[in-house]
Formats: structure tokens, C-alpha cells, sequence
């Protein structure tokens, strides 16, 4: 696009207006779903459930985002703008439906109908809103940003890393504020809001006008036809390393928490949450970045999971979680693991589509991606819930601090997700070939 035509068109034609914001004001909206950690203990007291029946909400959210963007993927591909208005519903309707359930629980404690229904709007409903509202800005993207791929999907996903950062004192200010029914008070207030702020995302979002989707069947290939122009083992590797990137890193983001006072810093808990959530988002958006000027993305990956092993196994060795409230040094060591972590799980999520971009082309890559974050749909059924099974069936609670905690337990999880880093360094060697030397065929 030349500069006369982008005078011209002016806002119409301006690729931080027409894709850059909208992208922002979506994934704001939907990464919020990052902040049930913050509520979750208030919603299971509040409709009289334990907080271990009510953490499945937040599993069947993540587990029908990966769902719903693999079987969407073709709607995000032919139509945007539905696909950006679905997501602006179901999320909004979903977060309201939450709150009417939250209220109806309130009023009929231990209600299975209460616990059912906020499975349904927290899980199902939103969950779709975050699919489709996750795949919806990512391809319009790249394609304004075509130089900058890397740093324009990374802008969009560090939105979604952040939204946790920027909301969770919100809710904390609202939980406290709203005094009694503040839990559902709140759900029907944000839902109102993200209406509002997904709406104007998706009234502005817009692919360029120079691209026109193939409409030709011979020219418009199925995802499985695109998929398989390289080595089936090519994509195998890069669903698997997503996959196990996400599962390690919910796994230790999950006890995060816990193992920060296993170090004696109980105090400091929302202070290096909100550490640890910068760099989750600074790995979405710098390692997305610096991606860009490499000449094969699978790099990133390479060192995020060689990072995380050597972090990992030094903690191991050194005991730092067992040891850590007596060690300085140990302290920063573990703390250094977590940072670490959130990066390499932030970074995990934007390099992905610009990676699957460039070996399989920009024609069906919402299609792909959608299929490829199904990969976040079992991590999500699986990081949590494995590194709970870990802690409940090793080590025993000791108290540091004045809390009660498991070092046993925490420690036994990097045992497992060291294991499984190494397993994903050994597929971006020997599974996900370089673009360049096996280029799929002419589309």
C-alpha cells in the first residue's frame, strides 16, 4: 500500500486502527479468563461447593477455547466479522451467565443446578467466546503486518498475557467495594464492559483491502491438504511442543503461588505475581519479536525449552524449593525458574501462528492455528490437574512462615516437567524441519 492511498483512506486503511487495537480490545477482554484464580475461593464459599469442584470452570474454559478455535477455524478463516461478533457474545454472555449462577447458588447453597451452570457459562459459553475471539485478529495481523509478523501477533497475545496484570486489582477493588454479592455483582459489571470493548474491536477490525481470500476450490485447499504439503512428523512436532510448553507451564504457574511461600516470602505473593505476569507477557510480545529477525522460528522454541531445562535442573540439583526459605540465592534461583517459565510460555503462544505461517502459508492459517491450539484445550484439562495429583500424593504440608506448604510436592513437579521439556527440545531438533530446506508446494 502506498502512502497516497494510506493519506486517503486515512483511519479506513490505518493498520494500527484496523488491526492493532482491535486486536488488543479483544484479547484484553478474553485473557481475563487468567484471572479466576483471584475469585474462584469466593465463588465455591459463596454457592457452598469446595474450591476443588469449582476449579473445573476454569479447566472447561480453557479445554472449549482449544476446542471451539480448532472447530471454528474455518468460520475465523471465511468471515472475521462473525467470527469476532460470535466471540464478543459468548464471552460477554457467558461472564453475565456466570454471575446469574453465582447468585442462584448464593440463594440455594450446595445447588448442583449452581455448579452445572457456571460449568456451562464459565466453561462452555465463554470458552467459545475465547476461541473464536483468540483466532479472530491473528491472521488480519500478519497480514498488515507482513514485515513485522512476529511483533504484531506478540502485541495482540501480550494483550492477553497482560489482561490478567491489569484486571486482577480491578476485581480485588470490586470484590471489596460491592460489599455483600460483590462476586456476582462483579461478573454482571465486567460482563457489560468486555460487551463493550470486544463490540468496538470487532466493529474495527478489518483484513486489507489487497487481500482476497481464494474462493476457487482448486485454489482454496483444505487444512488437512495444506497440512500434509510437509512430513506429517513436521506438524506432529510443533502440536507437541505447544503442547508440552503449555502443560509445564501451567503446571508450575498453577503452584506458583505455594512455592513462593515455600520460600518464606508469603508477603511478597501479589508482588511477584504481578512480576511473573510481565514476563509472560514480555516473552508474548519480545520473543515473538526476536523471532522475526531469525531465519528459522523454531529457534524460539529451541531456547525456550533449553532455558527452561537448565533452570529447571539447577533447582532440582540444588533443592531450591525444599531449601529456598534458608538460601537467598536459592530464593532468587527458584524465583528465576518462574520468571523464566512465564516467558517461555508466553512466547510459546505467539511464535506459534507466525511459525505455522511460515511453513504452511497465510491461506488457511486460521484454519491451522485453530487446529493447532487443540494442543491448549488437553494441556489445559492436563498442566493443573497434574501437578495437584503430584503434590496430593507426595511430600506432606509443613509450615513456613505461617502457611502451610508441600517443598516435597513442588519439587517432585519439576521432575516431570523437566523430563517433558527434554522430550520437546528433542522434537524442534529432530521433528519441525526448517521452512527453507522442505518449503510446501505452491498453494
Amino acid at each position: 500500500m502506498s502512502n497516497n492511498e494510506k493519506k486517503t483512506g486515512g483511519w479506513r486503511t490505518n493498520k494500527w486502527i484496523r488491526a492493532a487495537i482491535p486486536a488488543l480490545l479483544l484479547h484484553c477482554s478474553i485473557g481475563t479468563v487468567y484471572c479466576w484464580s483471584i475469585f474462584s475461593q469466593e465463588i465455591a464459599d459463596h454457592i457452598g461447593f469446595t474450591k476443588g469442584a469449582t476449579e473445573w470452570a476454569f479447566s472447561f474454559a480453557i479445554f472449549f477455547l482449544g476446542m471451539s478455535a480448532a472447530f471454528l477455524g474455518n468460520v475465523v478463516e471465511k468471515d472475521i466479522h462473525k467470527s469476532s461478533l460470535i466471540a464478543t457474545i459468548c464471552f460477554a454472555a457467558g461472564m453475565a451467565g456466570t454471575g446469574f449462577f453465582i447468585w442462584y447458588g448464593g440463594n440455594h447453597t450446595g445447588s448442583l443446578l449452581a455448579l452445572i451452570g457456571i460449568y456451562v457459562c464459565y466453561g462452555l459459553i465463554m470458552g467459545i467466546g475465547l476461541g473464536t475471539g483468540y483466532l479472530s485478529p491473528v491472521k488480519t495481523l500478519m497480514l498488515w503486518f507482513s514485515d513485522r509478523k512476529g511483533l504484531a501477533t506478540g502485541l495482540a497475545v501480550a494483550g492477553f498475557g497482560a489482561a490478567k496484570a491489569i484486571a486482577s486489582p480491578i476485581m480485588q477493588w470490586m470484590l471489596k467495594g460491592l460489599g455483600e454479592g460483590g462476586i456476582y455483582k462483579m461478573f454482571f459489571i465486567l460482563a457489560g464492559v468486555y460487551f463493550v470493548m470486544m463490540f468496538i474491536g470487532h466493529l474495527l477490525l478489518k483484513k486489507p483491502d489487497g487481500w482476497h481470500e481464494p474462493t476457487d476450490a482448486s485454489q482454496k485447499k483444505s487444512s488437512w491438504s495444506v497440512i500434509k504439503t510437509k512430513p506429517l512428523l513436521n506438524y506432529i512436532g510443533i502440536w507437541l511442543m505447544f503442547y508440552i510448553n503449555i502443560t509445564c507451564g501451567l503446571a508450575l504457574i498453577s503452584q506458583e503461588k505455594m512455592i513462593v511461600k515455600c520460600l518464606g516470602l508469603g508477603a511478597f505473593v501479589g508482588i511477584i505475581s504481578t512480576v511473573s505476569a510481565i514476563f509472560n507477557a514480555g516473552g508474548r510480545l519480545g520473543l515473538s519479536a526476536w523471532a522475526d529477525k531469525m531465519k528459522d522460528r523454531n529457534t524460539i522454541y529451541k531456547i525456550i525449552f533449553i532455558a527452561s531445562i537448565a533452570l529447571t535442573g539447577l533447582v532440582i540439583l540444588t533443592k531450591g524449593i525444599l531449601n529456598g526459605a534458608d538460601s537467598i540465592i536459592l530464593a532468587v534461583l527458584v524465583l528465576a525458574l518462574i520468571m523464566i517459565v512465564n516467558a517461555g510460555y508466553g512466547g510459546g503462544f505467539s511464535n506459534v501462528p507466525t511459525l505455522l505461517s511460515d511453513h504452511y502459508g497465510m491461506s488457511n492459517i486460521s484454519a491451522i492455528h485453530g487446529i493447532t491450539l487443540s494442543a491448549w484445550a488437553f494441556a489445559g484439562l492436563t498442566g493443573n490437574q497434574l501437578a495437584t495429583w503430584i503434590v496430593n500424593h507426595f511430600g506432606e504440608e509443613v509450615e513456613i512462615g505461617g502457611n502451610m506448604v508441600n517443598p516435597v510436592g513442588y519439587q517432585t513437579v519439576l521432575y516431570v516437567t523437566i523430563a517433558l521439556y527434554i522430550i520437546a527440545l528433542l522434537m524442534s531438533f529432530f521433528f519441525v524441519r526448517s521452512p527453507k530446506k522442505d518449503a510446501p508446494k505452491a498453494e
